[in-house]
């Protein structure tokens, strides 16, 4: 490939619509160009990012015996209905209609897709285990697309299968996908981790994120130094907080004017903030859901939506809360009608003595309050986020956090869509038993923002040599030259003859111009045509890991030398 030729336009400027280094760099490297709010135009550059992550997904999912398939995009609503799906998935499924008025959505995910598939042709245990995968676009109406390939609304997604007679077969396919995404990860040149996760609207009870460590990441996670748990803080376990035990004094309700914050009516009451309790409130498909924590926690909203079994939880109105008698910045668990509000309360507030919370009235707040004797929650769980130096629910070592981006999960479905949708088997003695399932993804495109995000420096891009668009740039000093024009043709040829990803950079512009663009897109390689090729007969090369400058001699051997420099980076 010439540079003249390429469809590479690079910008000098940041773009004010980029946020994060990966889709300001991108974008200025000629990578990618908006389209829509959350949809990009792929250029050449990306694509071939895209399609050589997309080979290392292929030959490691053909390596656990997956078989690739193509299931279409629309999906009609007929099979999210039976699985019970197309109500409650939410705001961010794309719905359309055709011309006869029938509900179809774009596929944000394929479970019932595949699940209707492998129901019609799987009928016999001889044919199980069975795992397919496909690549492919997926849409999610983000309610705010950012970050560039971070969070669109069209995204490229690998997406595999797997159907088993039962749980223990469901864990060997789960683990063989496990491996096969480490393995994925590492041959992508990312730094990550497996961390214990939430299913979300996917479902099933058993789930690991795999996170690509960078600051700009979305999520949160807590890891252990000690031993080797990992969570995503949505997900994380915590051991309930014992309390030193008291004897019970009566209750006692106290005026706290002008006392909304916990801050405020800790101070006003001199006390400490570890003897109060907080209250946060949802509204939610069930009504109005109010949650109690000690107040130096926090309530984790993921664990409140799977306690009570919703999707979805928003912050609760005014106007429930006084429909339920009380009002907020005074919510308290005494003396709420459990007819009108769901009450959740975090385990930990379950073991403390004589604590403090609102009395559920303006200006007022409870002292020595008990809980069994004061109040009985409708649910009592950990539903409190993990932070920073808690100890780890494994080995009790202080945990610490770090950010990630999400690059793939893994989830055991077991028989959440099977059932519903009737996807049977007969066993060995002809009964009709539900397929175990599992479900596996990879996001392609966030593996590219990903890997950006971990590999850059002031001047641009740093790809590893495995998921680069090219491994080498030729660039001769000046194109006017004839005999370093020649030259550097034939060193082009050569590099290209032994099967090397070779660009060779023909423009007639300046060399700084040249250099900056090949730091900006981020080559692996540099081999510089100049003055010191023609008078001394040498290579100058330079690695844009390391920015270290080698030289080669201009020799027979020097191509194999470029393969072995390619090889250790």
């Amino acid at each position: 490939m010439r540079v003249s030729k390429m469809l590479a336009p690079t910008l000098r400027e940041v773009p004010s619509e980029a946020e994060i280094i990966s889709h300001q760099l991108m974008l200025r490297a000629g990578f990618m160009r908006k389209a829509a709010g959350g949809m990009y135009n792929y250029l050449p550059l990306a694509w071939r990012v895209l399609k050589k992550i997309e080979n290392i997904v292929r030959e490691e999912m053909n390596r656990t015996g997956s078989q690739e398939i193509l299931m279409p995009i629309v999906q009609p609503a007929e099979i999210w209905q039976e699985s019970g799906r197309w109500g409650v998935y939410g705001e961010e499924m794309f719905r359309l209609k055709d011309r006869h008025g029938h509900d179809f959505c774009l596929g944000p995910t394929h479970e019932e897709m595949v699940t209707n598939l492998i129901r019609g042709d799987v009928r016999s245990y001889r044919q199980l285990p069975l795992s397919v995968y496909q690549i492919q676009d997926k849409f999610r109406d983000e309610r705010r697309p950012r970050f560039g390939l971070m969070r669109g609304r069209e995204f490229i997604m690998k997406d595999a299968y797997t159907f088993d007679h039962d749980e223990e077969g469901l864990d060997v396919s789960y683990r063989g996908m496990y491996d096969a995404y480490i393995r994925i990860f590492t041959r992508c040149g990312l730094t990550f981790r497996p961390v214990e996760a939430d299913s979300g609207a996917i479902g099933g009870s058993g789930s690991h994120e795999f996170m690509a460590i960078a600051e700009s990441g979305e999520a949160e996670i807590v890891y252990c130094n000690k031993c080797s748990y990992a969570a995503n803080v949505e997900k994380a376990e915590l051991h309930v907080v014992a309390d030193v035990k008291e004897d019970m004094l009566p209750p006692k309700e106290v005026a706290t004017p002008d006392c909304k914050t916990i801050y405020d009516v800790c101070t006003y009451l001199k006390l400490p903030i570890e003897k109060s309790v907080k209250a946060v409130a949802f509204s939610s498909e069930k009504g109005l859901v109010l949650c109690f924590v000690r107040c130096d926690h926090e309530v984790n909203e993921i664990k409140v939506a799977n306690t009570i079994g919703v999707n979805e939880l928003k912050m609760a109105e005014e106007s429930m809360l006084e429909s339920a008698g009380t009002t907020g910045g005074y919510m308290g668990p005494v003396g709420i009608d459990d007819n009108k509000a769901i009450i959740i309360v975090d385990s930990s507030v379950m073991q403390m003595h004589n604590f403090c919370c609102g009395a559920n009235k303006e200006g007022f707040h409870l002292l020595n309050v008990n809980p069994k004797r004061d109040f009985i929650p409708t649910y009592v769980n950990d539903i409190r986020m993990i932070q920073e130096w808690d100890p780890c629910p494994r080995c009790g070592e202080a945990v610490r956090k770090a950010r990630g981006i999400e690059v793939g999960q893994v989830f055991k479905l077991f028989t959440k869509y099977s059932e519903p949708m009737h996807a049977f088997y007969l066993n060995e003695n002809g009964k009709e038993k539900p397929m175990y399932m599992g479900c596996y993804g990879i996001g392609i495109s966030r593996i590219m923002a990903a890997s950006v995000e971990q590999n850059n420096d002031k001047d641009g891009i740093i790809w590893p040599v495995a998921i680069a668009p090219f491994e080498v740039l030729v660039v001769p000093v000046n194109i006017n030259d004839k005999s370093l024009a020649a030259k550097a043709e034939k060193i082009y040829e050569q590099l290209q003859k032994a099967g090397i990803e070779v660009v060779y950079d023909d423009r007639d512009e300046r060399p700084g111009v040249k250099f900056k663009d090949a730091d900006l897109i981020g080559y692996p390689l540099c081999v510089v045509v100049g003055t010191k090729t023609i008078n001394e007969n040498k290579l100058e090369i330079k690695i844009r890991k390391s920015g270290e400058i080698c030289m080669l001699a201009l020799e027979d051997g020097y191509v194999e030398e470029i393969k072995t420099l390619l090889k250790e980076l």
